[in-house]
């Protein structure tokens, strides 16, 4: 592994900053703490900053040379809405609110890159480093860039990581192509007519009716959807009645669909609600469908991509760059800006939890999980990564 010395020399400060983040959690669009902290700690650097685009979000522009080329790099802030197990000295200081996606830790390692990059400036060109408010669900790039992000500040390419529990601290994965599904979730209410449950006879059954709908659902996926194009429809909830001797009015049926592909997202929301409306008529009901597209699939450009790979194997060697990484369907809103320019999202690897301090929660160290921690030996690595990649990219002619 060859991590930049200064960088290491500078770890103990960038796990202080990773760990007050921690602990003082915000959710999104209400990362103002965070980033006044980013902020004042790119102007002690002598980076230039600019805020407000995205509400919360802070953009630090570190230039060198005279190339009109520039790279963006970008990390998240926000934290999530959920309690933290965990009682080390670190731990969330807000109830409710907790870091367990390793937001923190994406902010210091690129804080930690932005310092670098400011004292060294071995490249030729601008480094934007981008901190991005409100990925858990609030669209916080997409929001950067309606604010302007790419036309105030233009950049050739973006790229963003993410840690990965259970992938080995100092390995990476990445692969071309879709990486992560995109994001989208539906609310559909049957409308019937209630009735006493022992004369059925007198209803328009809305039970019934969504019980045959989910069931239909299903042959979606196995039926309608090419199987080389991958899938999920899940039904997460279903709602109805109050009473054991009641047939109620309505019932709902919520849930979650992810797909690698905007092509096969549209055939399954047709197909959804095509099945929903003429399942209802069939049982002389009515039906209300609600479906939301929230995140697109996040598509790594084959270029960026194999530029990130020589990149990581240059950091950590070619046994420790997984290039053909298994596809997730989980979702991150880095693919908004993956729609505008090119670029490459990569995970790097935050180990199965050894790392945690005494007083961790119960449980695995998983995403989204209340005993989840950052790996603080990340941090000198994924910011070596930042920077190896800037200065390859800027790398002067």
């Amino acid at each position: 592994m060859k991590l930049i010395d200064p960088i290491t020399k500078f770890h103990a400060e960038l796990q202080k900053i990773r760990r007050d983040i921690h602990a003082h959690p915000e959710l999104s669009y209400e990362e103002q703490r965070t980033s006044d902290v980013v902020a004042q700690k790119l102007t002690e650097w002598g980076i230039p900053v600019v805020r407000g685009l995205g509400v919360t979000g802070v953009v630090g522009i570190i230039k060198n040379g005279s190339s009109p080329r520039a790279i963006g790099l970008r990390a998240d802030m926000d934290a999530l809405p959920m309690p933290e197990l965990n009682t080390f000295q670190h731990a969330s200081r807000h109830a409710g609110k907790m870091h367990a996606c390793g937001h923190d830790g994406h902010t210091a390692m690129l804080l930690g890159a932005a310092h670098h990059l400011s004292q060294y400036r071995d490249f030729d060109g601008t480094v934007y480093v981008i901190f991005q408010p409100a990925e858990e669900g609030g669209r916080g790039a997409e929001r950067m860039i309606r604010d302007g992000l790419f036309e105030k500040y233009p950049m050739d390419a973006v790229f963003g990581m993410h840690n990965w529990p259970g992938m080995k601290a100092g390995q990476f994965g990445v692969t071309p192509g879709p990486m992560m599904a995109s994001s989208n979730e539906f609310e559909v209410i049957v409308k019937g007519k209630g009735s006493h449950a022992a004369q059925p006879h007198k209803s328009i059954d809305p039970v019934m009716t969504a019980v045959q709908i989910a069931q239909s659902w299903q042959t979606i996926v196995s039926r309608n959807a090419n199987p080389n194009d991958p899938a999920v429809l899940s039904i997460t909830q279903i709602h109805a009645g109050s009473a054991t001797n009641v047939i109620p009015d309505d019932a709902s049926l919520i849930g979650t669909v992810r797909t690698f592909s905007t092509p096969v997202l549209d055939l399954i929301e047709r197909r959804m609600r095509e099945i929903a409306e003429h399942t209802a008529a069939a049982f002389d009901a009515e039906v209300e469908f609600n479906f939301t597209r929230n995140y697109p699939p996040l598509i790594n450009h084959a270029k960026e991509t194999a530029f990130a790979v020589e990149v990581m194997q240059g950091v950590v060697g070619a046994d420790n760059v997984d290039a053909t990484v298994e596809p997730t369907m989980g979702a991150e809103d880095f693919a908004f800006m993956l729609q505008h320019k090119p670029g490459c999202y990569v995970f790097i690897g935050n180990g199965e939890g050894g790392h945690r301090d005494s007083g961790h929660g119960l449980g695995p160290c998983n995403l989204h999980n209340p005993s989840y921690d950052f790996n603080d030996d990340l941090l000198p690595l994924g910011a070596t990564y930042w920077v190896r990649l800037a200065e390859a990219f800027l790398k002067p002619r």
